[in-house]
């Protein structure tokens, strides 16, 4: 029979041999832990050097945006510190040099010259300003040219007016970023009767910047229904109106562009009575 102390012994032993065990891989783990941390470390700044030495090499303006790069054309532009005439002048670019449109706000265009300077230019500075091509513009650039000089769009469509024929034709002055203001006037020739109505509008385009825009508009105007003369006893109507429309713009090129849009007409044709008119209507507008 064994000794009982001896088994004690040996049972302290072996525990001692498992915290030994124990010790010996917690510190090869961390060893390890270590040796990750110094390669990687060693990795990222290769990469960061690399990155460096591409960047010193590059060619100006080689990082810049493609979205919008012009050449200055006038004598030269003034870059200020914020998008008003209150901030200062801070940089002068001269004549040849290229500039990169990263922003606009109104009528303030936030640029970066090859030499790294970021300003805010005035639209007027902008006018004479040339592509990288030198010749026709991107989308981009007529981007850029429909809030240097764009404010009146005309345009004419042609749809249905609650299943019958309708012409309208329109006008709208910008007056903000997003907002413009409409007149529409239009012509239905129905079977038994004739319509003429006009209306003006607040037109809200939120995405005005994009080539696929929508927009929303909503006014007020009138509305004359006259009846065809085979007609017997009926009586010419002449309400007040009231518009909602819903649409969409698309760009086409520098100064046209497609416009879809759907709208509801509410006449009020009495103190009590109102009738209600649905229409699509599609057409081509023109700026300048």
């Amino acid at each position: 029979m064994n000794d009982p102390k001896q088994r004690t012994v040996t049972g302290k032993t072996t525990h001692s041999g498992g915290e030994l065990r124990l010790q010996d891989l917690a510190a090869v783990t961390a060893r390890a832990s270590a040796a990750i941390m110094v390669a990687t470390g060693f990795a990222l700044c290769a990469v960061i050097d690399a990155s460096a030495a591409d960047a010193a090499t590059a060619p100006p303006g080689a990082n810049a945006k493609a979205e919008e790069r012009l050449q200055i054309a006038d004598a030269f532009i003034e870059l200020r510190s914020g998008p008003s005439r209150g901030f200062p002048v801070f940089f002068v670019a001269s004549r040849s040099e290229w500039i990169a449109i990263e922003l606009r706000h109104t009528d303030w265009f936030k640029v970066r010259t090859d030499g790294g300077k970021v300003g805010w230019v005035n639209r007027q500075q902008l006018d004479t300003t040339l592509t990288a091509a030198g010749g026709q513009k991107t989308f981009r650039d007529i981007l850029l040219d429909d809030y240097l000089s764009r404010r009146v769009q005309l345009g004419a469509a042609w749809g249905q007016f609650k299943s019958e024929p309708m012409l309208k034709l329109w006008t709208s002055v910008r007056v903000s970023e997003t907002l413009s203001l409409e007149g529409t006037i239009g012509q239905v020739q129905g079977v038994f009767s004739g319509t003429d109505f006009w209306h003006l509008n607040v037109v809200a385009e939120p995405w005005s910047d994009q080539r696929f825009s929508p927009f929303v508009s909503i006014g007020v105007g009138k509305f004359k229904n006259f009846p065809n003369l085979s007609l017997i006893g009926a009586a010419p109507t002449d309400a007040k109106l009231a518009h909602a429309g819903l649409g969409v713009q698309y760009h086409i090129s520098d100064r046209f562009v497609l416009r879809a849009d759907y709208a509801l007409y509410t006449a009020f044709v009495a103190d009590t009575r109102t009738t209600e008119y649905r229409a699509f209507t599609a057409g081509l507008g023109f700026f300048f």
